[in-house]
């Protein structure tokens, strides 16, 4: 009997687990449908920032900005490089923090570097590593707003235009499609031309003029598109971490129905088992008090 109560409770703590595998698999589903949603509002917004930015340089052959690279080509700028991080808050979301964190490491130069962290599980890892970080820079990733990432955007910029920092990274991860993610590593500043123009771009019909300068309005345009770019960024890891949670999800609820089909086979073995006993006691009983009853 105790055999068949162990099994009865090991049946329900699997049952309980497929319960709240299904509703996380559910509240992942719903966040992630709402964030995508919420990307494609935006959208059309941070196409147009890329557009005006194209525009400028078409019609401006010349400019100098602080958040372009030097006219000289170099690449090596002295000052520090700054590492934007995107990691989630929880866990239970499959190989997603692995693989942000294994990019993370992938970038760790000798060169000066600060790290900015958002999620809780980057910044468990940073302390759990001794890896410093800024602490003033600690946001959550859970349900990005736009209004948050603004914020995100001009502590970093400050750091960049007070020369405290001379690049910013980005390390997230990309949903290229349904079923496939990529962590990765991009450059926000500074940029190339190049970034923004293709060689097949054709000289605009007519050239725009732009007040006070095309430089002050790119300067302006850019701390906008890196505001658009980081959320987007943002909402892109979100929803890579609710599409793996939902696959982790997905998958334990399947080991469970499994562990589940296990576990009622045994069930009625050791019922079957039980009864048989109890059949076999009976049957020996009676067979003991007919033996009786004839002397």
């Amino acid at each position: 009997m105790g055999d068949i109560r162990e099994i009865r409770s090991r049946m329900k703590s699997v049952a309980d687990t497929e319960k709240i595998t299904k509703a996380m698999y559910m509240i992942s589903s719903s966040k992630m449908r709402r964030a995508k949603a919420e990307l494609e509002r935006t959208r059309p917004h941070f196409i147009a920032l890329n557009d005006e930015i194209n525009r400028i340089f078409r019609s401006s052959k010349k400019i100098n900005s602080p958040y372009m690279y030097p006219a000289d080509g170099s690449h090596d700028l002295p000052g520090a490089y700054a590492y934007i991080v995107v990691t989630s808050d929880k866990g239970l979301a499959g190989f997603y923090n692995h693989a942000v964190i294994k990019e993370f490491e992938s970038q760790m130069t000798d060169h000066e570097s600060r790290y900015f962290m958002v999620g809780d599980y980057g910044c468990r890892y940073c302390d759990t590593l001794k890896i410093p970080y800024d602490e003033r820079f600690k946001y959550s990733a859970d349900n990005p707003s736009m209004r948050r990432t603004r914020n995100m955007a001009e502590y970093i910029l400050s750091l960049y235009d007070s020369g405290e920092i001379s690049k910013i990274f980005l390390i997230y991860t990309d949903m290229e499609n349904q079923v496939s993610q990529k962590a990765k590593t991009v450059r926000l500043l500074p940029f190339h031309r190049k970034d923004f123009t293709d060689e097949n771009d054709k000289e605009p019909e007519a050239l725009f003029d732009f007040f006070p300068s095309a430089e002050k309005v790119l300067d302006n345009i850019v701390r906008s598109y890196v505001a658009e770019y980081l959320y987007s960024a943002l909402v892109d890891s979100f929803c890579c971490e609710q599409s793996a949670r939902m696959n982790a999800m997905d998958e334990a609820d399947k080991n469970a129905g499994r562990l589940m089909a296990e576990l009622r086979l045994e069930y009625n073995h050791a019922r079957q088992s039980k009864i048989t006993r109890e059949i076999t006691e009976i049957s020996s009983g009676a067979r003991a008090l007919k033996k009786k009853k004839i002397r």
